[in-house]
């Protein structure tokens, strides 16, 4: 059953979350649309597209991106208020342990959590394919792909020299497959070849095709044919941001097929795929971080809490980049950089705690 004070608390908490995240996205929305606003022209981009494809969108995934920083800035903010005003010092005068105070935290820091949780895997993804549906054909440059190399499962290898979405088209395809003694048993080259959009099935022109079988190889020439293959042109020219627009179940198909292919995208897919539980977490342990750093009053007032939860969040950023940063050219595995500052963290949010109860 909530008290008077729970319900006070997690009103501050809730109202004080969602007003700053408002005037966060407000300003991101500013900055953006002075940065864009000229390709949006150019490109004639209609008005109800560019609020409700694009704007609810962004504003869908980057306030749910920097949903805990946002948490932990309006603890400390609400809860600096408190203590300024002199509203926590009865709450510590009245005997009850300080874990007392801090529920009413832990349950909107919870409803908050859920929310993030929710939206990472569930909302967010499917929004964004919208956003950047909007982005390809409104602002983003032209995706160019060349000197493409990859393996695909059953010893087949992928090759062609430039592909762009201007044309739609692949140039120079070439596909070499070997039996498990290493023996070549197929070729094909085309000058040309053009995936029908959402099907494996392809459009090849001026093509060679041999065929290894013993005892009769055969060679074919000809003009054009159509034909299918294992691969799709969008899953060979992907922009590194393609993971943000897939569901949970999509974005670990994607993974696993990346990694029969050796491809160098598997840490940031892996790392995309971690954040999307570790960032709701981060809500519980920055909150908890946040009381303890301001519920004190301090002779410098406000300011001083204010500074000194920047300070945090520019160090729990910088470790998490620093991090990601390891785990795609060093190798960390991703499930080890994404979760390191959460349990740095959470031991420095427990001493601190420790530190707040003397």
């Amino acid at each position: 059953m909530l008290k008077i004070i729970d319900r006070y608390i997690i009103k501050k908490f809730l109202s004080t979350f969602f007003f700053m995240l408002g005037i966060i996205m407000l300003l991101s929305i500013v900055f953006d649309v002075s940065e864009k606003l000229s390709e949006f022209i150019s490109n004639k981009a209609p008005m109800s597209e560019i609020i409700f494809d694009y704007y609810v969108n962004f504003i869908l995934f980057y306030g749910n991106t920097f949903s805990s920083m946002i948490i932990f800035i309006s603890v400390i903010w609400f809860t600096a208020k408190m203590a300024q005003d002199t509203e926590i010092i009865p709450i510590w005068f009245s005997g009850r342990p300080v874990t007392r105070f801090l529920r009413p935290y832990m349950i909107g820091a919870t409803v908050l959590m859920i929310l993030s949780f929710a939206l990472n895997h569930f909302i967010v993804p499917r929004s964004s394919k919208v956003r950047l549906a909007f982005e390809e054909k409104y602002y983003r440059d032209v995706l160019s792909v060349e000197d493409y190399q990859a393996e695909y499962p059953g010893n087949e290898l992928v090759y062609f020299s430039n592909y762009t979405t201007v044309e739609n088209q692949i140039h120079d395809l070439t596909i070499q497959k070997w039996n498990d003694e290493n023996e070549p048993i197929y070729f094909f080259r085309a000058r040309t070849a053009k995936n029908i959009p959402g099907t494996n099935r392809w459009r090849v022109k001026d093509y060679y095709e041999k065929d290894y079988t013993f005892p009769k190889g055969k060679l074919i020439h000809r003009a054009q044919k159509d034909t299918t293959f294992t691969f799709t042109a969008d899953e060979m020219a992907q922009r590194e941001n393609v993971a943000q627009s897939m569901t949970y179940s999509e974005l670990t198909q994607l993974i696993e097929r990346e990694k029969l292919k050796g491809s160098s995208l598997v840490p940031s897919y892996e790392i995309e795929l971690h954040q999307r539980t570790s960032y709701p977490f981060a809500a519980y342990i920055l909150t908890i971080m946040g009381v303890s750093v301001s519920s004190r009053k301090k002779r410098g007032g406000i300011g001083v809490n204010v500074a000194i939860g920047l300070t945090i969040v520019f160090v729990y950023i910088f470790s998490m980049k620093m991090l990601t940063v390891a785990s795609i050219n060093v190798g960390l595995p991703a499930v080890v950089a994404v979760w390191i500052p959460n349990a740095l963290f959470a031991i420095a949010a427990y001493v601190l705690y420790r530190f707040a109860q003397k």
